[in-house]
């Protein structure tokens, strides 16, 4: 554990000046003039767009600046000046495109018209939406619903999503894998077995009443920057937070407010973490049961004294199920062994033990960091855990708080885009639309990938969202994907999955929500849902970036009415005219959430969903809320222990980055310039392995199934990262990831401990 508040790599807080300089030149690099870069004040407001990049809340009271550095960043990116006209594609063979790097393809600028693969050419040439709907559709009704993947990233709208499930179930299949299989899969896994709901139960209001945070895997300050505020705030109240991460990430540490002349013109900032601890890569699931060990026999010596008790007794009783094994296991698990699996020494975790039995509300935040291991749900289990034993769900200030990422992930979820079809309100569907919804699990991301490979797969819908670059194995899966009858791709730029095309390709140029979506009847607005489980209202603020642009609701329609013909009874072209029908279904298939849409999407702060755990409801098998026993302490059964050289990567995202998005190559919180083929590695393990820094090395994955999976052209950079661990970036570093490398239960990427080894 430390407590020194400085990075060396980057010794000053998040925020701050180095935020302003960022914003300010990416509107430069974008050509973005000063009236347009107006609109980042509607950013984020009741009355104006939500924003493309993270999930995280919208306050019901926001700030004038209600953006933060990534969200500026994501703005500019859409709202650039710079344009893909079908001229571009004259000039540059699919297979000259595929040299560029994948920052450069995006840079070039906005998508302009719906384009075509001409294979005679190898160029994509200019279709009218007409005939590309028509096309899609004959070539959609020759293949079998099964081998047909629909892909939703995340960006959509309820709207879209909504738009997209129904159109997918009444083509014949539950093939609906998202972007969530990727990341909090887990999370809504372990969640739902937990609490019985799978999303987080804090909202906005929860931060003005906690009295302690826990951070795990998450870094707050490159991916989801406005949540610094209420972090701000909390630590001005004196809440004490506390941080599990393996890397010492600078927004994790401090910061500095951009919107306050307090902070920008003096040393002033905000430390953020009273205690951070830098667990090893794989060791959070032991370091939970180390506070849990110590909360439990602090209980323990409580009651032998006839002093106060240090769980929750009347909530464990009323409440849980499952509390006596896991308080066992926790007693009888070796502190040596927490702190062989975890890095941490055992006066960090009293440490932490302590400030949590001091704490009456508490609400633990995560990411990734415990989602995308092998063992993830049951990170996502023991962090449950940790919260029951002082009943922290279903009260104010307290609760687990997975934090998303993209922008309506969840939102989508909500409205019916899952492969599991006991998760999607088909009788409804069916009674509402008058067909018979297909019954058979569909494919996850991994699944429908892995159907690939073998041939099994003939065609991918592709709602927004850069597959081939996001997914693992791509050695395994990008010819894969070049071997598709058919790809559709929605998007608003240039992409490498656009360009490792099927054998029939399409690019469909899709507005930004921040673009006026005019139709005949008016300008239409959309909704999302924030990571807090709050819908939103959001208008569009600026003109499309051309007249041949459409929105995702008219492409979804388009190809919906010319596949399915009479075999659908609803009226496309009027729900992509006038989103206010689809709304009002919407309502209708999912009343308790959604009923009186179209008023209530206004509401200043959204209005929230109803989770019956906030209730301390259960809607678990058992009625209750559901203790786990782990039945490992390390999170990853796959790495070798035995194998001296093997080394724990984890794959992470820089500050100038948003998921496949790259607005530039550096990363200014870690000291990289300029690159991206970079690899984090302590002093300790560099002079272990014989190496220096600013050495060229290449790395290859530990695993017994015959492939070879190697990177090379990889930099070392001496960091402070736990001896063992070392870091790279994400997507470059996916061709080290195995496809079957995943979660059990939840079937996300295994992306966060990867074993390789230096060769």
């Amino acid at each position: 554990m430390s407590k020194e508040t400085k990075n060396p790599t980057y010794p000053f807080a998040s925020g701050g000046w180095g935020s302003l300089k960022s914003v300010a030149t990416i509107l430069m690099q974008e050509k973005v003039p000063l009236k347009d870069s107006a609109i980042l004040l509607k950013q984020n407001k009741p009355d104006g767009f939500m924003c493309v990049s993270c999930s995280w809340a919208k306050p019901a009271d926001p700030h004038t600046f209600e953006f933060c550095e990534s969200g500026a960043k994501a703005t500019a990116w859409d709202t650039t000046a710079k344009r893909m006209t079908p001229e571009f594609f004259e000039l540059h063979t699919v297979k000259q495109l595929l040299n560029w790097h994948d920052h450069d393809l995006e840079e070039a600028g906005r998508l302009t018209a719906p384009m075509r693969y001409d294979a005679a050419t190898d160029k994509y040439v200019e279709v009218s939406w007409q005939q590309a709907f028509d096309d899609i559709a004959k070539e959609l009704n020759a293949l079998d619903p099964e081998t047909v993947v629909f892909y939703a990233s995340g960006r959509a709208s309820l709207e879209t999503a909504y738009m997209y499930q129904l159109f997918a179930r009444m083509y014949g299949c539950n093939n609906l894998p998202d972007s969530s299989n990727m990341c909090h899969e887990s999370s809504s896994v372990g969640l739902k077995e937990a609490i019985g709901v799978g999303v987080g139960t804090i909202t906005l209001e929860d931060f003005e009443k906690t009295d302690l945070m826990f951070f795990f895997g998450q870094n707050v300050g490159t991916n989801s920057p406005r949540m610094l505020h209420q972090l701000q705030d909390a630590r001005k109240r004196g809440v004490p937070i506390i941080t599990f991460n393996p890397l010492r990430e600078p927004g994790l540490v401090s910061f500095a407010n951009p919107q306050s002349p307090v902070e920008m013109l003096t040393p002033k900032e905000t430390q953020i973490s009273t205690q951070y601890h830098q667990v090893k890569t794989g060791g959070d699931t032991a370091a939970m049961l180390g506070i849990c060990k110590a909360v439990i026999e602090a209980d323990d010596r409580a009651q032998a004294e006839g002093t106060e008790r240090m769980i929750d007794v009347a909530f464990i009783a009323e409440h849980t199920t499952g509390f006596e094994d896991f308080a066992a296991c926790a007693r009888k698990t070796e502190w040596s062994e927490i702190e062989r699996v975890s890095g941490l020494p055992r006066s960090a975790l009293l440490e932490a033990a302590d400030e949590y039995m001091k704490a009456k509300a508490v609400m633990a935040h995560y990411g990734m960091g415990l989602t995308q291991h092998r063992l993830g749900v049951q990170n996502v289990r023991m962090l449950c855990n940790l919260l029951f034993l002082r009943g922290n769900v279903g009260k104010p200030g307290a609760g687990p708080s997975p934090i998303r990422g993209h922008s309506n992930v969840q939102g989508q979820r909500t409205v019916g885009i899952t492969e599991k079809p006991e998760l999607a309100p088909l009788d409804q569907l069916a009674k509402q639309f008058s067909f018979e919804p297909p019954r058979k699990k569909g494919m996850n991301t991994v699944e429908a990938f892995e159907a690939m490979v073998k041939g099994k797969v003939k065609a991918v819908f592709n709602l927004g969202g850069n597959l081939v670059r996001s997914v693992p194995d791509r050695l395994q899966t990008e010819p894969a994907w070049a071997s598709l009858r058919l790809a559709i791709n929605v998007a608003t730029k240039l992409n490498r999955s656009h360009l490792v095309h099927g054998e029939v390709s399409y690019v469909l140029p899709c507005l930004s929500r921040i673009e006026f979506h005019r139709t005949p009847l008016g300008d239409q607005a959309v909704s999302m849902e924030d990571s807090t489980g709050c819908m939103h209202g959001s208008k569009g603020v600026t003109e499309p970036a051309s007249e041949k642009a459409r929105a995702e609701q008219f492409i979804v329609a388009g190809i919906a009415k010319a596949t399915l013909g009479s075999r659908s009874t609803v009226d496309w072209d009027a729900w992509s005219n006038d989103y206010s029908l689809v709304r009002n279904e919407i309502a209708t298939t999912y009343p308790e959430t959604f009923h009186d849409f179209n008023e209530r999407m206004w509401q200043p702060g959204g209005f929230h969903r109803p989770l019956p755990a906030c209730e301390r409801v259960w809607k678990t098998k058992s009625g209750k809320a559901e203790f786990m026993t782990p039945n490992s302490l390390g999170e990853d059964p796959d790495m070798p222990e035995k194998t001296p050289d093997a080394l724990r990567l984890m794959t992470l995202r820089s500050d100038s980055q948003f998921n496949t998005t790259i607005y530039n190559l550096d990363d200014r919180f870690r000291g990289v310039k300029g690159s991206r083929m970079v690899i984090l590695m302590s002093e300790a393990d560099i002079k272990k392995h014989q190496l220096k820094e600013g050495q060229e090395i290449t790395l290859q994955t530990v695993a017994d199934d015959g492939i070879d999976r190697r990177l090379s052209g990889l930099t070392i950079k001496a960091y402070e990262i736990p001896e063992g661990c070392i870091g790279g970036y994400y997507p470059e570093c996916n061709v080290l990831l195995p496809l079957w490398h995943y979660a059990e239960e939840s079937k996300v990427p295994g992306a966060k401990s990867i074993p390789v080894r230096i060769v």
